[in-house]
């Protein structure tokens, strides 16, 4: 249980730390985005790669926040239902969610992604705009990397799961 406990821990840090740097690309996005919209509209210029930058930088937010935002339970779902259940009800679902869905859907894009991303890198990919950014295979790489960050959350909110069942059972033994 201690090597569950640290596991829990050292995931839980790692996903901190992308999602304050993440946090710090969103200011990096916005400025970028202010000085496009500035130059094309005082004066009636535009640039391809900053506007692919725009896009580069978007993806990686939205992709390397992912494992974060699993982290402080944030992500989008239903919570008609969910926010009414109890503790123990709602671990169940998150350990079922985990276990059914989020781990093994990590793991066939992680799989699913590799040639994609190695026939990226083999090839040198780059826009296929005139003018556009080089080396789109290095937003190609985050693809695999993020969904390997968001696996290490999935797998930490099962245990977080499978602790609050089995805390739960204790609290319930207790009762009676």
């Amino acid at each position: 249980m201690k090597l569950i406990h640290k596991y829990i821990k050292w995931t839980d840090k790692i996903n901190d730390r992308l999602g304050s740097a993440t946090s710090w690309l969103v200011l990096v996005l916005i400025l970028v985005i202010t000085y496009d919209v500035i130059v094309r509209y005082l004066f009636q210029t535009s640039s391809v790669a900053m506007q692919e930058l725009e896009w580069h930088l978007f993806a990686i937010i939205f992709l390397l926040s992912a494992g974060y935002t699993l982290k402080i339970d944030d992500h989008v779902r239903v919570d008609v239902f969910y926010s009414r259940f109890s503790v123990k009800k709602q671990a169940w679902i998150n350990l079922l969610g985990s276990l059914f869905f989020l781990i093994p859907f990590c793991v066939i894009l992680i799989v699913a992604s590799e040639n994609f991303v190695l026939i990226s890198f083999g090839v040198g990919e780059t826009s296929p705009d005139a003018g556009g950014l080089p080396a789109r295979y290095i937003l190609k790489a985050f693809i695999p990397v993020s969904f390997f960050f968001l696996l290490l959350q999935g797998i930490a909110i099962l245990f977080k799961s499978i602790i609050k069942i089995k805390d739960s059972k204790k609290l319930t033994v207790l009762e009676k």
